[in-house]
């Protein structure tokens, strides 16, 4: 990974990271521990938003409330909180096709492009989309 390359975690990849980075390859855990290391490490508020999502749905179970979560993850030296903006929002409404519809990869995905960042993710339709486009991904 180029090391001027800020990198921005997919929500299921920063969930992977805080509990340990041992559900994520150990490359793509270094790249991260680098990433931190130089201060370009970023987590999209978006991602705030869905794991509260994620734990009301009960589709994601945390040892703690989400905010409290949240408070404690964001503690972690190296790693920033990237704000949704008025440009990311308006440019994840025109991405170009294909895309899906999800609004929290729509917003990494705007984000991750007018930042200049890689995004770090599983999710097959992001990974799909980067081929078709040339966002920067690393996949985890």
């Amino acid at each position: 990974m180029r090391r001027d390359v800020a990198l921005l975690l997919d929500t299921h990849v920063w969930v992977y990271y805080a509990r340990g980075a041992d559900e994520l390859a150990s490359a793509v855990a270094r790249a991260i521990d680098d990433a931190r290391d130089h201060g370009s490490l970023f987590v999209s508020v978006i991602s705030v938003w869905e794991i509260a999502l994620l734990v009301r749905k009960k589709r994601l179970a945390l040892p703690m409330s989400p905010a409290r979560w949240t408070e404690e993850a964001l503690k972690l030296s190296g790693l920033h909180l990237l704000p949704l903006t008025p440009e990311i929002a308006i440019e994840s409404v025109y991405l170009p096709e294909p895309i899906h519809r999800d609004p929290s990869d729509r917003i990494l995905i705007a984000s991750a492009r007018l930042q200049g960042m890689r995004l770090v993710t599983r999710d097959r339709e992001i990974l799909s989309f980067a081929k078709a486009t040339k966002l920067s991904v690393l996949e985890a």
